[in-house]
């Protein structure tokens, strides 16, 4: 786990991936909070998880206490987010996230004050998945903490306020993240986000398909989803769909082929 961390540290220091020529396409830049737990594979922090080039920027004031809490971060931590935001666009960034699905709530300020587009959260998909179920369906939500989201996050996206909401707060995975301690087990971490499912669906079974608040949860979605048995989304996934548009594939040959083979 030493070893992620260094990766990740080497991309803040260094700015961007060293990527070969041919493949060197803009990376999506990533606000990081000011955090040492580790960052498995499928964690946003851990460059490996992507199949396109990152680079990072740690916000030295976003500690978890300033950003996982009701209230949203303070003017100067939104200024430091802010400033974060044009130094990774300096670097090359064509678009912009955040490591904390908390976020939400500065979405719309973000976006305003940034030169490039910005998706602070994971929960920005809400209302997309929403629109995707069958009637007397609707989206789950689970979170790093139940306790601190609020409507208020929701409302920062555009989302409905009355959605089901089970958090994982004294587990393994809260415990180390809020804590911010230097080892996570990963089995466990697994067990309280599938044990925060199953709470969901109980309370909640009109519930049709989750989307994951925090961003240390997307290496576990799959295990989510299979013992759900039901639709989970995750901030990965999003990003890979958004980036999808900022810079879609070139089909070449291939399409002008199919077009004239089809007269």
């Amino acid at each position: 786990m030493h070893f992620i961390f260094v990766a990740c540290f080497a991309y803040v220091e260094h700015g961007r991936r060293a990527l070969p020529a041919a493949d060197m396409r803009s990376p999506l830049g990533i606000l990081m909070l000011n955090t040492r737990f580790p960052r498995p594979p499928g964690d946003i922090g851990n460059p490996e998880t992507f199949p396109y080039p990152v680079c990072y920027h740690v916000i030295e004031l976003a500690t978890v206490e300033r950003i996982v809490n009701a209230d949203g971060p303070t003017a100067a931590v939104m200024d430091a987010f802010v400033d974060g935001a044009h130094t990774l666009v300096e670097q090359g960034a064509s678009s912009l996230t955040t490591s904390c699905g908390f976020m939400a709530i500065a979405q719309k300020e973000l976006a305003g004050r940034c030169r490039v587009p910005m998706l602070a959260s994971s929960l920005c998909q809400v209302s997309l998945v929403q629109s995707t179920l069958p009637v007397g369906k609707r989206v789950g939500v689970i979170t790093i903490d139940s306790r601190e989201l609020t409507a208020a996050h929701f409302v920062g996206v555009g989302a409905p306020t009355d959605l089901p909401i089970e958090g994982v707060e004294g587990g393994e995975l809260a415990d180390v993240i809020q804590r911010d301690l230097p080892s996570l087990d990963v089995a466990k971490a697994e067990a309280d986000v599938i044990a925060a499912g199953k709470r969901l669906l109980a309370k909640s079974p009109d519930v049709g398909a989750i989307v994951l608040e925090c961003t240390n949860m997307a290496p576990y979605a799959r295990s989510l989803a299979k013992a759900m048995r039901i639709p989970v989304y995750d901030i990965i996934g999003l990003l890979s769909w958004w980036r999808r548009g900022l810079e879609p594939p070139a089909f070449g040959g291939r399409a002008q082929a199919a077009v004239t083979s089809h007269g």
